[in-house]
């Protein structure tokens, strides 16, 4: 791994197009391999539906709870360290998990690997987050604000489709799901092997990414009560929590049923889609209009800055569940207009989730900037599972019609919290004057 002392040296100027996109892609492996992929896996090996729930539901709090240790990554050796020993971290755990899916105790360790994992890619998150931070000026922050968030729900989308198809493809070759999931999560290890290798060499070395030199105990509980008080000592900060929170609100119920809804029979008011076409909806369609959906944002953005377009942008993530309300009452048998309404609501996702993540920065901006930005994320992560916990014993008890038109109703937060929000006009707008935050790289 890197030596702190690296951080010190100054490196040819890196375009930000050669490590914003990776990392982040990067990124969103572990978090989907823990809240999805591993949902498959064990229904795969015959768990029950209530371990499953039960166990995977916990496995997904690092992600809520990782401000917490955000202030030693703020201390303790660089971000390009961080970043670079997680990924290691992480190549290590999937092809732990790759050894003993095939033994009779693999509930067990695959759940403490599983959970290493999270933490792991919980530290991960962090160190990225603020690395891009410290790597690349306000302009540049907003211009690929949109492309990072895409290639993250790329990384997503690799994993959900991908991965899953070819677990399935395995277990119909070879027999039983054991042998495929162990070559699955074998790839995954190779993945982050190769991404580990390919970032040791491309990231920048900020001159700003350096350790802190004391880094006794004292210090760092000092530093862990100056960063949360300092949080939570910024103006308006109660309105920012109420953005952060609800700004998903209603995305956060309409994913969380999604797929159900698409897979369920057109008898219990669902499309009947077989697996095939789910997967063909989010790997084509949906990352084709995810990724215009978030380069336009981070664009617009950098042309106009962001309370230009934060108003379009809230429309965008919650004006496509007008598409689902059309699709649960109609019941199209022509796979062309579910096709056209995921398309909808993908470049929605896209366009809206980059403002989202831009002002998250702009609330970050400032002393402790990434662990900030990590207790912002922690927010956010709060924020998408609550809604999700109770959105399917609703839709059990109201259908999918009045589902939906329950989540169309349930985008007014969104719109209360943008009108509320402090936000200067000219953030991510690229101006003639020298940037505080541009870094030699």
């Amino acid at each position: 791994m890197e030596d702190s002392s690296e951080s010190q040296e100054t490196a040819p100027s890196r375009n930000p197009w050669s490590w914003i996109p990776t990392l982040y892609f990067t990124q969103a492996i572990p978090y989907a391999m823990v809240s999805f992929v591993s949902r498959v896996f064990y229904k795969n090996m015959e768990v029950s539906n209530t371990e499953i729930a039960f166990y995977v539901g916990l496995l997904g709090w690092p992600w809520v709870i990782k401000p917490l240790w955000s202030p030693l990554v703020d201390v303790l050796r660089t971000k390009r360290w961080w970043i670079l020993t997680t990924q290691f971290s992480l190549a290590l755990g999937f092809a732990g998990i790759a050894l003993i899916v095939q033994r009779s105790d693999f509930f067990f360790w695959s759940l403490a690997i599983f959970s290493i994992v999270a933490l792991a890619s919980a530290t991960h998150d962090i160190a990225a987050d603020g690395f891009y931070m410290l790597a690349s000026s306000s302009h540049e922050q907003a211009k690929f604000v949109g492309i990072r968030s895409t290639f993250w729900r790329a990384g997503w989308i690799f994993c959900e489709g991908a991965l899953v198809v070819y677990a399935g493809y395995r277990a119909r070759v070879a027999g039983d799901y054991s042998t495929a999931w162990s070559m699955t999560f074998a790839i995954a290890a190779l993945c982050f092997l190769a991404m580990l290798i390919y970032h040791s060499f491309i990231l920048p070395r900020p001159t700003r990414d350096v350790p802190q030199k004391d880094h006794g105990a004292g210090m760092i509980m000092r530093e862990f009560g100056e960063t949360f008080s300092s949080f939570f000592q910024k103006k308006n900060i109660f309105i920012i929590l109420a953005f952060i929170l609800f700004y998903r609100f209603s995305e956060a119920q309409l994913v969380a049923l999604k797929s159900p809804f698409l897979l369920d029979a057109r008898e219990v008011g669902g499309l009947g889609l077989s697996t095939e076409q789910i997967g063909w909806l989010n790997g084509v369609v949906g990352i084709a209009l995810l990724l215009t959906g978030g380069v336009l944002s981070g664009l617009a953005a950098a042309k106009h800055g962001l309370k230009a377009w934060l108003w379009w942008m809230v429309v965008a993530i919650n004006a496509p569940n007008l598409a689902y309300i059309y699709l649960s009452v109609v019941q199209p048998e022509d796979f062309r207009w579910i096709c056209v309404a995921v398309a909808f609501e993908q470049f929605g996702y896209g366009f809206g989730f980059g403002g989202y993540m831009l002002y998250l920065l702009y609330v970050a901006r400032g002393n402790h900037e990434t662990a900030h930005y990590a207790i912002c994320t922690g927010f956010m992560a709060l924020g998408i599972i609550v809604p999700g916990l109770w959105a399917g014993a609703l839709q059990a008890s109201v259908g999918y019609q009045n589902f939906f038109i329950w989540v169309m109703l349930a985008t007014i937060p969104s719109f209360l919290v943008c009108w509320l929000i402090p936000l200067d006009a000219e953030f991510g707008r690229k101006t003639d004057v020298p940037d505080p935050t541009e870094t030699a790289t």
